[in-house]
């Protein structure tokens, strides 16, 4: 099967209907006006990311939704969100973070590369990768669980926000 006219449909198809643009503001500023990112958000100002991800960048975040989270236990949830757990907390957010402006077409193009399959280093030092289920983009993380890439291409001053149906883990939570 050639994979490539699929994943050039995909990305016509991701680049036309999918982009949203919120150029004005940064990632944080569109995390903070999100209805489906509050858990996100508590995330992003527990593990003090805040202020890296207003003025830094460009980073591509996978946005785990607030539905994203509530697949895990509510006492997890809590327990992440504890104060003395920071450290875990920090790991966690940071391993949804991508240091550059990685849209859903460069995704797609590093997967036609990498023969369906591409990798990416996250800011917490550990690797995603993407590939594709149907006409989805795929994210797995080193544990073996998965998300999907459910909005894509949301542009913002200092990078791009995808929004994803699950959170993804580092092997060191």
């Amino acid at each position: 099967m050639n994979l490539k006219t699929p994943l050039v449909i995909l990305l016509s198809y991701f680049t036309v209907v999918l982009t949203y643009a919120q150029e004005d503001k940064s990632i944080i500023r569109s995390t903070e006006d999100s209805k489906n990112h509050k858990t996100l958000l508590a995330a992003v100002k527990g593990a003090d990311l805040e202020r890296i991800l207003d003025e830094d960048g460009p980073f591509t975040v996978f946005a785990p939704s607030d539905t994203a989270f509530e697949k895990l236990s509510p006492e997890r949830v809590a327990s992440l969100l504890d104060p003395e757990n920071k450290k875990e907390l920090h790991s966690l957010v940071t391993y949804h973070i991508v240091a550059g402006n990685l849209t859903a077409s460069n995704i797609l193009k590093a997967m036609c590369r990498g023969k369906g399959k591409a990798s990416f280093t996250t800011v917490q030092g550990n690797k995603i990768w993407a590939t594709m289920r149907g006409i989805d983009i795929i994210l797995s993380d080193d544990l073996g669980n998965t998300a999907k890439i459910i909005t894509a291409d949301s542009s913002q001053c200092n990078g791009v926000i995808h929004e994803i149906d699950s959170v993804i883990l580092p092997k060191k939570i």
